[in-house]
């Protein structure tokens, strides 16, 4: 079992959509995959759940939030799994077209009020002592570790973690439980601005963690690598069957990068199509397994296809 946290610092660069796609497409393959949504903003919980239905059935007691609202008040705990569930709609569909049987994909829900629980977070670090700083860092930012550890190993092949577009606690509890980090980015200068950025910060969290891990000399915590994934270009305008100028001269300036700025790149490029993935939450079904005749759709679903063999390859 892996588990790849999908992050930018930047907003509106597919993050969720490749989330949702590659769970999917995966699942479709016969993997068994749980999607974890981090992100405030919910977008990958409403993208398999309807609005009614999480308000009906998961927002008072089973999203993520609740879960860490335990942690903040101290009560009596509850496992991460119990906040499982399984959309219905991408499941029945997985079920009835997959060549290869058993694939599945799960969620757990995200909550508007998330965003809250990271300035509360926040206030359970520090201490009066070096000790107390130190145990406290521990436990915070290994929360979320410590939760998917009561998963067991074969009930998923992967866990996908789609995070915030910054590097909040939250974010940081997912780096900590992950194995990978994938970057989409937009080949833009905003989009691509913090790649650099981001790399710095995981690497000062690991560092910092496995100092820390170092010092406890306590069995209960272990330390941490996760490796960069890539780097996954999306949002591409193509034009003559290939990237527009002024993207590829970004996709160029990332490719080129040498040490220390260098990046791994995946070589599948994402492209934009606003009628494709707009309209693909409102069914719950993602692009994917989608249906849809004509050579747009071909296209897009091809590129899909083409991301979710290059993460094989790659998260062994």
């Amino acid at each position: 079992m892996r588990t790849v946290s999908v992050i930018n610092y930047k907003g509106g660069v597919g993050k969720t959509t490749i989330v949702a796609n590659l769970a999917a497409e995966l699942a479709y393959r016969g993997k068994k995959i749980l999607t974890i949504d981090l992100d405030p903003q919910a977008s990958l919980t409403f993208s398999f759940v309807t609005v009614d239905a999480w308000r009906n059935n998961y927002e008072q007691s089973r999203t993520i939030k609740n879960w860490y609202d335990a942690f903040i008040d101290e009560k009596a705990d509850f496992d991460l799994p119990s906040l499982i569930m399984s959309p219905s709609r991408v499941n029945r569909l997985v079920s009835n077209i997959a060549v290869v049987k058993g694939g599945k994909v799960d969620l757990i829900c995200s909550h508007l009020g998330l965003i809250n629980v990271d300035l509360e977070l926040a206030a359970c670090l520090g201490g009066a002592s070096p000790r107390q700083v130190r145990n406290n860092f521990l436990r915070v930012y290994s929360r979320f570790k410590l939760g998917l550890s009561a998963i067991a190993e074969g009930d998923y092949d992967y866990i996908l973690v789609d995070c915030p577009p910054n590097f909040n606690i939250v974010t940081r509890n997912a780096i900590v439980a992950s194995d990978y980090f994938l970057v989409p980015a937009k080949p833009d200068y905003l989009s691509t601005l913090g790649i650099n950025q981001l790399r710095l910060h995981v690497s000062e969290l690991i560092t910092d963690y496995n100092n820390y891990v170092t010092q406890a000399g306590d069995p209960q915590w272990e330390g941490i690598s996760p490796n960069l994934l890539g780097v996954l270009f999306t949002m591409i305008k193509i034009y003559g069957g290939e990237p527009i100028s002024t993207q590829r001269q970004y996709i160029r300036e990332i490719e080129n990068r040498t040490a220390p700025y260098r990046v791994p790149t995946l070589s599948t490029y994402i492209r934009e199509n606003k009628t494709s993935y707009g309209d693909a939450p409102e069914y719950g079904v993602p692009v994917v397994l989608q249906g849809t005749s004509g050579e747009t759709y071909e296209n897009v679903r091809q590129e899909l296809e083409d991301l979710t063999s290059e993460f094989i390859r790659i998260v062994q």
